[in-house]
């Protein structure tokens, strides 16, 4: 006999071995825990954007106007083209439409045409170099006139975008786009003075 030596029961051996091996694997993630968590964020939604083949949609939108009582409903087609020609084509209540190519704006409404510069009208500008930007997975180019911010993740995200031109930020105090992957289905735009522009956006061609 060896005097000194205590000999354990086997099942205090058993919680011996458990402790060692929850102290082990603690060590073991204590640096992994550390680090810091991985976040979606603007080159994530612009890779998911930039694969994605873009054409026609439907969608819905509805203007809400400071005075009225209920909002102003339309509806209609958009169409894209990359890098830069957008259609936007009302076709309820009453036929409209406006085609953008580059800078140049074609507005057409009551069989009347007229064509413009798209930064003449910092409205439009807004929303279309929004659309582009972002149905392009474009960043620079939204980047020029927006501060960005993005939220949530590849499933469901919303692209926040703040005006940083003058001209735009004295008509447009922001817009959200959302989406799921790489496919945008909805847009909201808050106007100085109070109106407000929602837009549900269905993928597929329209009818």
């Amino acid at each position: 006999m060896i005097s000194g030596l205590k000999i354990l029961r086997p099942e205090r051996l058993a919680r011996l071995a458990r402790r060692a091996r929850a102290a082990v694997l603690a060590l073991a993630a204590g640096p992994l825990l550390a680090l810091p968590s991985w976040a979606f964020g603007i080159d994530d939604l612009m890779g998911l954007l930039g694969r994605s083949l873009h054409g026609e949609a439907r969608f819905t939108e509805q203007r809400f106007v400071k005075g009225l009582d209920g909002p102003l409903d339309s509806s209609g087609i958009l169409h894209f083209t990359p890098p830069d020609k957008l259609e936007r084509r009302v076709l309820s209540p009453r036929p409209e439409s406006m085609r953008v190519d580059g800078n140049v704006m074609v507005l057409s409404r009551a069989g009347r045409t007229r064509t413009v510069t798209l930064d003449s009208m910092p409205e439009a500008l807004g929303m279309v170099e929004a659309l582009r930007g972002t149905l392009s997975g474009n960043a620079p180019q939204l980047q020029r006139y927006f501060r960005t911010q993005v939220s949530g993740d590849a499933q469901a995200w919303t692209l926040q975008l703040e005006p940083l031109d003058r001209a735009l930020a004295e008509q447009l105090t922001r817009l959200r786009i959302s989406g799921s992957r790489g496919v945008v289905r909805g847009v909201e735009m808050d106007f100085v003075g109070g109106d407000r522009s929602v837009m549900k956006i269905e993928p597929g061609k329209a009818p």
